[in-house]
């Protein structure tokens, strides 16, 4: 059985629209659970199966369905009951609920199509081989970012990867590797590998005290845990919005500080959604303000809606409570799976959704999993299980899991 980075990702059940509306009709919640069982309800996959795969693809909630419901209704009828454009004042309201989210303003915010596709767009407006000086990265980093900086390594640029210790980075490592010739420190905020969370801002302090900037990708961060660009010292940060966000491939967002703009991130691309007032007799026009000059062509409204919807619902359960939910579930797997032989690989106490395991028999587990109808990210090739819990799962979830691989241990632990 062939296992690739993202491994298995097994989706089964129809897609149930609600017309409740946001978190309405609450249920008690179940003794010792954070959230009551309608918030399980909004994300009807989890009744299909045992959905512990969040790192990897977030199971659409049924306030994201009505969502594109509503946007493809305009497109099919124009506006009316219900039915409304994503047009441009809403397109600037999710860049506001966005930077409150994560510590920003609007005007530092642009769209774009994935995480990978903002860090681009900086790493090519930094023009790091004309500079010269190295890079610091760290091994816990997505694989994008390696493949991303191993290029730029043979234009000239040195690049300096800090090994993790006992799955996890020492600020010590960090401090040695960056220098007065570092021009940009990159790291995950969350690591896809196993969860681990950087203390990002005793890394921006060394960076911005040596002259380096610092790069973020927070895909695995915002939605999940609390975010605050400025308070971590984040210069750039990039994040798609199809995990915690609850939206889907193909949208994201690019931060760029504010002071930043033009001056040491210049774009390196043009398009209508730079500009206004344009004169066509004139060729004349006004730049607009702000991120919007990293911004190219048209953007995915349908997309646009759904993860504005997300964000409601991640602002109505509270990113605080969001993480205490999910840390609770973590915990638990933490306890009961290394008794069973499954070798932890994320630091005890990790306050994120994610939680990884070393395995003897990759292709065993993935088998036992699929049988069990629990779906997980299996990575073969790094002999590494991946479980991740969102607001939808519960202690069951977690019972079925440490049953389906107590019976499959004999194979599978290592």
């Amino acid at each position: 059985m062939k296992l690739d980075r993202r491994a298995f990702l097994a989706s089964t059940g129809a897609l149930a629209l609600s017309a409740r509306p946001l978190l309405a009709g609450v249920a008690q919640s179940a003794p010792g659970a954070v959230f009551p069982a309608s918030v399980r309800a909004d994300f009807p996959l989890a009744s299909a199966e045992t959905y512990m795969n969040s790192a990897a693809l977030h199971p659409v909630g049924t306030f994201a369905a009505r969502a594109v419901e509503q946007g493809l209704a305009y497109r099919l009828r124009g506006p009316g009951e219900g039915r409304a454009d994503f047009n441009v004042a809403r397109q600037t309201e999710l860049k506001a609920k966005y930077g409150a989210l994560i510590g920003a303003t609007a005007n530092e915010i642009a769209f774009v199509s994935s995480t990978s596709d903002g860090e681009n767009i900086v790493i090519l407006g930094l023009d790091l081989p004309a500079k010269g000086g190295n890079v610091v990265i760290d091994e816990l980093h997505f694989t994008s970012s390696f493949y991303l900086f191993k290029e730029l390594e043979k234009q000239g640029v040195e690049l300096r990867i800090v090994k993790h210790r006992d799955w996890k980075i020492d600020v010590n490592d960090m401090d040695r590797a960056i220098d007065r010739e570092t021009r940009l420190v990159s790291l995950a905020l969350v690591s896809n590998v196993n969860g681990y969370l950087h203390d990002c801002r005793a890394i921006s302090r060394i960076a911005h005290d040596r002259g380096a900037l610092v790069f973020a990708d927070i895909i695995q961060a915002v939605g999940a845990v609390p975010v605050d660009v400025r308070e971590m010292g984040i210069d750039f940060a990039s994040a798609g919005t199809y995990k915690w966000l609850m939206g889907e491939r193909g949208f994201g967002f690019l931060y760029v500080r504010e002071d930043l703009q033009g001056t040491v991130l210049p774009t390196t691309r043009y398009g209508h959604r730079q500009i206004t007032n344009f004169n066509r007799a004139e060729m004349t026009w006004e730049a607009l303000p702000g991120a919007a000059m990293y911004e190219a062509g048209g953007i995915a409204v349908l997309l646009a809606s759904m993860v504005s919807s997300g964000i409601d619902y991640v602002q109505a359960l509270g990113v605080e409570r969001i993480r205490t939910h999910a840390q609770r579930l973590t915990d638990r797997l933490q306890r009961e799976l290394p008794p069973l032989g499954y070798t932890p690989l994320t630091p005890a106490g990790t306050a994120t959704p994610i939680v990884a395991f070393g395995l003897r028999d990759a292709a065993a587990t993935a088998k036992a999993l699929q049988a069990g109808r629990v779906t997980a990210t299996v990575v073969g090739n790094e002999s590494r299980l991946r479980l991740s819990v969102s607001v939808f799962n519960t202690d069951e979830d977690i019972d079925r899991v440490v049953d389906v691989l107590s019976a499959g241990r004999p194979s599978t632990a290592g």
